[in-house]
């Protein structure tokens, strides 16, 4: 890493000071920081599998709808195109696993139709951030202000980790923007790597261990 960042800036986020909050805390907080924003917010997806019950697309996937889901995927364009036209974008960083999961099959579409939306996405194999495992999920909106998301053992949110030490959170942001600056646009990978494979196989391992809550209704989130 360059500007001084060390190895391994995200050693130290599971241990930071910070609030931690419910999903329904973290959901309002998210939200009144996210709109008073000015500038780029940052993103970095490590999990390979997170399960979203709340997302049409995802529930048509995990019920073997492969056609729906991609349809329902799709519909989300427009309300994505809007939503961007009026907030500041969203650049996320993907790392991927290969075989893909079924899940990141279906995000990564998802993340397509989101990068035509206005909202970019790089993405950028596993064997990249091997040294850096285990990787935390963010969302960083200043050298200031971030979020680790966190998940339940299904990848089912379970609230987030709201931290304001610049110390901490500076670090990281570099680090994120340089992994981004690495990463390859995600609309080429999903078109060479993704869009041809066949539908992905969903067990019924995998649907029993969806958990029984949504926290809210809604076709896509930041």
């Amino acid at each position: 890493m360059t500007d001084g960042t060390p190895a391994n800036p995200f050693a130290a986020v599971a241990h930071a000071d910070g609030l931690v909050l419910d999903v329904l805390e973290y959901q309002s907080r998210f939200d009144r920081d996210h709109a008073t924003r000015t500038e780029p917010m940052w993103k970095l997806e490590r999990a390979q599998v997170f399960y979203e019950p709340d997302v049409a697309s995802w529930r048509a996937m995990m019920d073997g709808d492969w056609a729906g889901s991609l349809a329902l995927a799709e519909r989300m364009a427009g309300p994505l195109e809007d939503y961007f036209r009026s907030r500041v974008p969203v650049r996320r960083v993907r790392v991927v696993e290969f075989p893909v999961t079924a899940y990141l099959q279906w995000e990564l579409h998802v993340l397509a139709v989101r990068a035509r939306a206005g909202s970019p996405c790089r993405v950028l194999p596993a064997h990249r951030v091997a040294a850096l495992d285990p990787l935390p999920e963010l969302v960083i909106f200043t050298p200031a202000l971030m979020y680790e998301v966190l998940y339940d053992r299904h990848g089912g949110c379970r609230g987030g980790h709201r931290i304001t030490d610049p110390q901490v959170v500076a670090p990281c942001l570099r680090a994120v923007r340089d992994l981004y600056a690495e990463g390859e646009d995600v609309l080429r990978f999903h078109e060479r790597e993704i869009a041809p494979l066949p539908p992905p196989v969903v067990t019924d391992e995998m649907r029993a261990a969806v958990p029984a809550y949504a926290h809210r209704t809604e076709e896509f989130r930041v």
